[in-house]
């Protein structure tokens, strides 16, 4: 009897030896060059006699393979008797980016805009760096991004800017040209409220400067303008994206909402949001299918300077450089992209797109949307070039043609994918 109970004593010991959790008792970083072991470690939810949790082991390279710094990551798990030791493989972006974005229409408009920025600043994923634009008038700014100031929830950007260009402005009597300067200083708190959200929060100091320049005027619209804004800004955002190289797939949703006070009595308060859906999706072995919808209003002024604008460089492609202007907006761009050379170093792809939207006037009505006038549909073809080992360092060109009425055509040059 005695040597029952000692059996059933051993086999409940066993049962609860097995049953015990399988805890990392080391984890090593490896293949890392420029990007420091220690902040690889502080920004992931591994460490040592952690749980050997295989979610969580994803998690951390799903993180690691959206840093710029990292063109792939994986993990390892290496058993030896009772132990486990995790090791985070990763293969380095050289992170000094050049960029260079280039804009023309047939109507012989040229304007670009160039910039350096290093990703991997001090080897802690900080992006610093600035850019010159020349559309009509210089224009440049300078950009500081810590997302992980302390650990893996913490941040803080800052932002300081003048931007100075031609805009038309579109009264009864007539198209009028006006000289604006948008000169800014920003500061942002970043949070991650966990792997999947993430919010940021500031205030933005600015000074909004227009000047007449030629064309039509009114006599209820100033020729010079100048005026001190606040600018309160806040941003929420789900993202659910996983790399693989060129390949993305999964879902992203980015709200901004902007609230501007300006020192001037006679100028109400306005209120601005957007909200960006990204879907992507892996279309065979060589294709992937993009598409981005955005959907935004404004405080519906019926003022020229409204703030949603048709415009090359941000949502149709071959449309030209800020040809029309609203209170409100719904774009959606779709391209798909397909692999045509993938070599070790770089990869060319192909593209197709079509580029549609349609803005509400200043002081009108959602029946604007459908408005024939403010509908623009642009389908094009384009090309990339990625050098895989640099950071951002796609190359794209992209013709427009448009096909609704009135509709221009135009090349899009720039650095990285459209959207």
């Amino acid at each position: 009897m005695n040597r029952f109970w000692l059996y059933i004593l051993l086999m409940l010991c066993c049962s609860l030896a097995n049953a015990q959790e399988s805890i990392v008792e080391e984890f090593t970083i490896h293949g890392n060059k420029k990007l420091k072991t220690s902040f690889i470690k502080l920004i992931s939810d591994l460490h040592i006699d952690s749980p050997l949790d295989s979610t969580m082991l994803e998690v951390d390279i799903i993180r690691l393979k959206r840093l710029p710094a990292v063109r792939h990551a994986y993990y390892q798990v290496i058993r030896s008797f009772d132990n486990y030791e995790v090791r985070y493989h990763i293969e380095e972006h050289i992170t000094i980016n050049p960029q260079l974005n280039i804009y023309t229409t047939n109507d012989d408009e040229f304007a670009f805009r160039i910039g350096l920025y290093e990703f991997n600043t001090l080897g802690r994923n900080i992006a610093f760096g600035g850019f010159y634009q020349r559309d009509i008038f210089d224009s440049y700014g300078v950009n500081l991004r810590v997302p992980f100031l302390f650990n893996n929830k913490f941040g803080i950007a800052i932002n300081a800017q003048r931007l100075t260009t031609q805009e038309p402005v579109f009264l009864e009597e007539g198209t009028a040209d006006y000289k604006y300067s948008n000169t800014s200083f920003e500061v942002l708190g970043l949070y991650a409220i966990n792997f999947k959200h993430r919010v940021e929060a500031g205030v933005n100091l600015f000074n909004e400067k227009y000047e007449y320049l030629a064309g039509a005027t009114s006599a209820g619209v100033p020729q010079e303008f100048n005026v001190d804004k606040i600018l309160l800004k806040g941003i929420y955002e789900y993202d659910a994206l996983d790399y693989y190289y060129q390949y993305i797939s999964g879902f992203k949703s980015t709200f901004n909402v902007q609230h501007v006070m300006a020192n001037d009595s006679r100028l109400p308060d306005f209120t601005i949001w957007w909200n960006d859906f990204q879907y992507f999706t892996r279309v065979g072995d060589k294709g992937n299918w993009a598409n981005r919808l955005r959907v935004g209003l404004a405080s519906n002024a019926d003022s020229p300077f409204a703030p949603f604008s048709v415009d090359n460089n941000l949502n149709i492609r071959g449309v030209g450089n800020t040809i029309d202007r609203g209170t409100g907006v719904i774009v959606i761009n779709t391209e798909y992209r397909h692999t045509l050379v993938d070599k070790e170093s770089f990869v060319l792809q192909g593209n197709a797109f079509v580029d549609a939207g349609s803005w509400r006037n200043p002081g009108g009505d959602f029946d604007d949307f459908g408005d024939d006038q403010n509908l623009r549909v642009y389908p094009g073809l384009g090309l990339r070039f990625t050098h895989k080992k640099i950071f951002n360092a796609t190359f794209r060109i992209d013709y427009g043609y448009g096909i609704t009425p009135n509709s221009t055509s135009g090349f899009v040059f720039g650095v990285g994918q459209y959207f």
